[in-house]
């Protein structure tokens, strides 16, 4: 996987799905959109030159500063960005593969971003995809068994947002 070469390839075959890269970075990366996610990743599975084979977890990042005062400095505008490390065993090399999500679908407040599953790419998707689900809030569209895995059922919110509030109590049990 030389770096050039491979970005002009997958930006001939997908256009503008790839939206961003960097292959001089530690962990080198391709940013897609989310329409394009599954198109991608398909590819870098299947193709025989890079053979990407292994999922090892996926994250993710939540852009948002909720102080107030921090937040007007920002140089982001909040969002989600849902990140796949990949890894090629046969060839020896790894790649990150970043999708950006609105923080709240359609900027509704608790309406959850969607992000088609890759499970039937690699069966590892289905457990990390349920943990991200339960942690950061990002629904994947397709899984085969989309339920919590973490925090119980009747849960409210999700622990690894930014703005995430930690109840005073669950189910008559003080917290703090």
């Amino acid at each position: 996987m030389s770096g050039q070469s491979f970005i002009e390839k997958l930006t001939s075959k997908f256009g503008g799905k790839i939206t961003a890269s960097n292959l001089e970075a530690i962990d080198p990366w391709i940013e897609t959109s989310p329409d394009g996610l599954l198109e991608v990743c398909q590819y870098l599975k299947d193709d025989p030159d890079l053979s990407f084979d292994m999922l090892n977890c996926i994250t993710v990042v939540d852009f948002c500063e909720p102080d107030p005062k921090k937040a007007a400095k920002a140089k982001f505008e909040p969002h989600l960005e849902v990140v796949y490390h990949l890894s090629s065993i046969v060839k020896k090399h790894t790649l990150v593969v970043k999708v950006q999500l609105e923080r709240w679908k359609d900027d509704v407040d608790g309406q959850l971003p969607e992000i088609p599953s890759v499970s039937q790419i690699w069966r590892t998707a289905d457990w990390h995809e349920r943990e991200t689900y339960d942690l950061s809030g990002v629904e994947f569209t397709g899984h085969p068994d989309f339920r919590r895995i973490l925090c119980p059922e009747d849960w409210v919110g999700y622990p690894l947002r930014k703005d995430y509030e930690m109840p005073l109590e669950y189910h008559g049990i003080r917290g703090r």
